[in-house]
């Protein structure tokens, strides 16, 4: 019998090679190939089974494994997406009615706000916000409190069970945006939030070559709304990048431990210079997110976050680099380097947000390091 990564005392490695595998069939894969497929035989007499393969905007048997699969990583039941934003979409979208109010992230995923302040408060929520190291507001009246931590792109990190308690004695949901982290950094529904958000995009995934985004909670009402909201509003995921995004999780453990490591020696590296500043990365001892990161977190993601001092010096450090490639998103095999202004997002013109690849750490820290020389 295969392992899943339900079995008590497995390591991260073995859970993420097991998760959401088929029980082993001679002569059959591994992993089962995507199964493309719009609509299904139907029973001629009593018709399709309740959710299960009737059309294919309502359930695919590849896209339940891979539920199956970050389920279990993240300790929940989960539903998968066509991107985080849709996934977090679904969240705004069910837990909030006229006249709620949400509390956000200040300094998160700008779309984020974009999308409450765009869409939500036409419809009669009021939306707050707040940054990720606090101070936080009183949260009486708030519906929701979604967190986001480690704070994308700033990489601020809170206490996600001290604020889960404060907001349930006010009657709030607790959401946690784990897309920086992922479920090997950090496990928020053990921390008792009620959902959990994120873009598979990113690190999950992790090869550059899919959109995906999933939502994952212990609650059955809160599944069955977001569930309804999918099927309602379309936003899944196709077979082939269900089973992409699937078959990387076996590599999952592995290419978390380069980048985490990758990205100790880049911080490392840069706040040793003059020429730059604002370095962050919440696993160095000196940032101001260490204390409560080391003390929450099972790993540290490997995104470092520093500023060159404006977009022109930002361009020839990347043009100076035979290894990081100028690219947005994150958690990818290859070394890239975001100026985020960019974007629209709320940085100065030289903040740099730089994701670790896997390359050899001696390699990319000469060449980082060289790069900046060269502009400096």
């Amino acid at each position: 019998m295969t392992a899943t990564s339900r079995d008590p005392g497995y390591g991260d490695g073995t859970r993420c090679v097991a998760a959401g595998l088929p029980e082993p069939v001679p002569g059959q894969p591994f992993l089962p190939g995507p199964v493309f497929a719009a609509p299904y035989h139907l029973d001629p007499v009593t018709g399709p089974a309740p959710d299960r393969d009737g059309y294919g905007r309502d359930d695919n048997p590849t896209r339940r494994r891979l539920e199956s699969a970050v389920g279990d990583l993240e300790g929940g039941d989960c539903l998968v997406f066509a991107s985080g934003q849709a996934a977090i979409s679904a969240l705004l979208m069910t837990a909030l009615r006229p006249g709620d109010t949400v509390l956000l992230p200040a300094d998160g995923y700008y779309t984020v706000r974009a999308l409450a302040i765009e869409i939500l408060e036409p419809l009669g929520v009021s939306v707050r916000l707040a940054p990720t190291a606090g101070p936080y507001p009183d949260f009486a009246g708030v519906r929701l409190v979604l967190l986001e931590t480690p704070a994308n792109p700033g990489l601020d990190v809170c206490d996600i069970a001290a604020l889960a308690a404060a907001a349930h004695d006010a009657g709030a949901l607790v959401a946690v945006d784990n897309t920086a982290a992922t479920p090997l950094g950090q496990r928020p529904l053990e921390l008792a939030a009620d959902v959990v958000v994120a873009s598979g995009t990113k690190a999950l995934a992790g090869h550059s070559d899919l959109l995906l985004g999933y939502l994952a909670t212990r609650s059955a009402s809160a599944l069955a709304a977001a569930k309804r909201w999918r099927k309602l509003t379309g936003g899944v995921p196709g077979a082939f990048d269900c089973w992409l995004a699937h078959r990387s999780l076996a590599t999952l453990d592995l290419r978390l431990a380069r980048q985490s490591a990758n990205a100790a020696a880049v911080a490392t590296a840069l706040a040793g210079r003059r020429d730059v500043t604002g370095v962050r990365w919440p696993g160095l001892p000196d940032d101001p997110s260490y204390a409560v990161a080391a003390a929450q977190m099972r790993r540290i993601p490997g995104i470092v976050s520093f500023d060159l001092g404006d977009a022109e010096r930002v361009g020839r450090f990347l043009t100076a680099s035979k290894l990081v490639s100028a690219a947005t998103s994150f958690g990818g095999p290859h070394t890239t380097a975001d100026r985020r202004a960019q974007w629209g997002d709320d940085t100065s013109p030289g903040f740099v947000r730089l994701s670790c690849g896997i390359e050899d750490t001696a390699d990319l820290v000469t060449d980082v390091t060289g790069a900046l020389d060269a502009v400096s």
